[in-house]
């Protein structure tokens, strides 16, 4: 009786990861040159570039970090940019800062708008990219991948540097810290 009880949940566990299995595709091997360059981005959408990638750490361990980028379309049809990873991080939220009422306040962002022959900059006092539950492997002087989903569901990627509190700009407070001071 006790092997009949411990067999349906095993099976059920094997079945989930076989099915699992099935669905994944091996991954793209990635050429040497393209691996070098921080601003490789060899699986971007038509027309979509990526740029000046930079995810900065908190001040203090535990608070979320930041991302800053420059995404440009430079032919095709208006867009949208719908979300945003970063490798080591568990979360990623876009968010706009602007003043509001003498008081900079910061608000989430759904999507941003694109158009064809002009850039949008995630930066910072403006669209940003707060990244929450980071990974310890994340460490000033490394790099990681950042990806950014458009609305019809192409992507880009490219490397972005991985820099310390304040290493970003220097003088710039960037971390969640400055909202209260501003």
């Amino acid at each position: 009786m006790r092997a009949s009880v411990l067999a349906g949940p095993a099976l059920a566990a094997l079945a989930l990861g076989l099915s699992l299995a099935g669905c994944s595709k091996p991954a793209p091997q990635e050429s040497p040159s393209a691996a070098a360059s921080l601003d490789a981005t060899p699986e971007n959408a038509p027309g979509t570039t990526l740029t000046d990638a930079t995810v900065q750490l908190p001040a203090v361990a535990g608070n979320p970090g930041v991302a800053y980028f420059t995404l440009a379309q430079g032919s095709g049809p208006a867009r949208q940019l719908v979300a945003v990873h970063v490798d080591g991080a568990g979360r990623a939220e876009m968010h706009e800062s602007k003043m509001q009422d003498g008081m900079m306040a910061m608000e989430p962002l759904k999507a941003v708008p694109l158009e064809s022959g002009k850039s949008v900059e995630f930066k910072p006092g403006g669209n940003h990219v707060m990244l929450f539950d980071l990974a310890p492997t994340l460490k000033a002087g490394g790099v990681t991948e950042l990806t950014i989903t458009l609305d019809n569901g192409d992507k880009a990627t490219t490397k972005a540097k991985v820099v310390g509190p304040g290493g970003a700009a220097a003088g710039d407070a960037h971390d969640m810290g400055h909202m209260d001071h501003m």
